[in-house]
């Protein structure tokens, strides 16, 4: 029986993430897909499942520490009769490349919602000597040289003194509720320092952290908000024929694990306005506006452990039935916190529906770098003069939120009437 060095495989954008849980122990006997590990991302949860069976030999990582693609995970003992996949895979897709070893140390790439908007002023330089002298992996220095923190002005909460990504963002955040400072690496913004309140003085109170996804979010969601000028356009669809086509399609199917929810309806429809308008489909980049070919739209989905955002590749080239089957998948890998990078990654435009819960109109936060996003919230029965009488109507509001510095008015008002106009007429969402 020989001894393998099992090492983490791709996991897509990330430079390096954290090592969250150790699953396994050495001595422990284990089978194919196993989980060995728990990674972390910024948004994810996500187990490293074995490639082989075998006895644990020895724990090559610990609790805490940040490991990348390549880096040796543990030491198995292969049954004699084990075969497998030669390195372990984060969505079980075999791979017969022989395992890395060493460390690969690629350039830094960075998701796409963690991308600066539009041209940003010169970020602080800081000098290479003093990047050099802290223990910092190259992702998280090219963090720090983009939102110019000065590493060696960071405490490090990694194993063996590393700075970690979140200890960059906690200096960010520290400074953002002090006085006048940045906010999101925008100085002379003239805010207040954030109110001190002593809360206890006042009755019972309890502190709970926020959630890892929370304090991501957060700081996306404010950088967004500070950065690109919003404006918000509401309109009104009539859903009445989508509606009654809605119910039939779903009884007609209802031997089938799939009911088509008025969140394809709208995924769908958005779709057929990207096409119609590309001026949508973009994202600012320097001095450069970036069109895209493809349509893959985010759905806000809410979690246990705050708001993520999955994103459903080729919405254009898919039907009702296929929509909503990604929708439902994705979603549960949300609630269960199991969404790769990869499946949050590379949006062109967002849909946030309140349609469950209730409300009339809100305004979302665009999701950086696209340029746009629509709000959905819940549909109900209006009168609606048709010339001659009124006639009661199921009319769904929606709100659409657009950067200024690439879409005007008038292109707003015709995409969000391009909108209402498909779901209006049940024919065209269902292309």
């Amino acid at each position: 029986m020989a001894q393998q060095t099992i090492t983490l495989p791709d996991i897509g954008d990330f430079e390096s993430v954290p090592v969250a849980e150790l699953l396994v122990s050495p001595g422990d006997h284990i089978a194919i897909d196993d989980p060995l590990i728990m990674i972390e991302s910024d948004k994810a949860s996500m187990e490293v499942p074995a490639p082989l069976a075998g006895e644990v030999k020895e724990i090559l990582v610990s609790v805490g520490e940040t490991i990348s693609k390549g880096a040796p995970i543990l030491v198995i003992e292969a049954d004699a009769e084990a075969g497998g996949r030669s390195e372990p895979s984060l969505n079980g897709t075999a791979k017969n490349e022989a395992p890395e070893v060493a460390v690969e140390k690629s350039a830094p790439s960075f998701a796409c919602e963690n991308q600066q908007m539009g041209p940003q002023p010169a970020a602080q330089e800081i000098p290479f000597a003093t990047l050099e002298m802290t223990h910092a992996s190259p992702s998280v220095r090219a963090f720090a040289r983009e939102l110019g923190v000065d590493l060696s002005e960071v405490t490090a909460s990694g194993p063996k003194g590393r700075i970690l990504r979140e200890d960059v963002s906690r200096v960010v955040k520290s400074t953002m509720t002090k006085s006048t400072a940045a906010l999101g690496g925008h100085a002379g913004t003239g805010l207040l320092p954030w109110p001190k309140v002593d809360f206890e003085k006042y009755g019972e109170i309890e502190r709970v952290s926020l959630t890892r996804i929370q304090k991501v979010s957060g700081a996306n969601l404010a950088r967004n908000w500070a950065v690109i000028p919003h404006v918000t356009n509401f309109d009104e669809a009539d859903i009445t024929d989508l509606e009654a086509f809605r119910k039939l399609a779903n009884e007609e199917r209802a031997s089938e694990d799939v009911k088509i929810t008025m969140v394809a309806f709208l995924i769908k429809a958005s779709a057929i306005a990207l096409k119609t308008f590309p001026r949508f489909n973009t994202s600012l980049d320097g001095d450069e506006l970036v069109s895209k070919k493809y349509i893959h739209i985010g759905f806000a989905a809410d979690t246990p452990n705050g708001l993520v955002v999955p994103v459903i590749r080729d919405c254009d080239k898919k039907g009702l039935v296929d929509i909503t089957r990604d929708v439902s998948a994705l979603a549960e890998k949300a609630r269960e916190g199991s969404l790769s990078p990869s499946e949050m990654q590379g949006g062109c435009f967002s849909i946030s529906s309140l349609g469950g819960i209730g409300g009339t109109n809100f305004t979302p936060i665009i999701n950086a770098p696209e340029v746009a996003i629509l709000g959905a919230t819940r549909s109900a029965m209006k009168p609606v003069w048709d010339g001659k009488a009124f006639q009661p109507r199921l009319i769904q509001p929606l709100s659409l939120s657009w950067d200024h510095r690439v879409i005007d008015g008038v292109a707003a008002a015709h995409f969000l009437k391009k909108i209402c106009d498909v779901l209006a007429n049940v024919r065209r969402a269902a292309l």
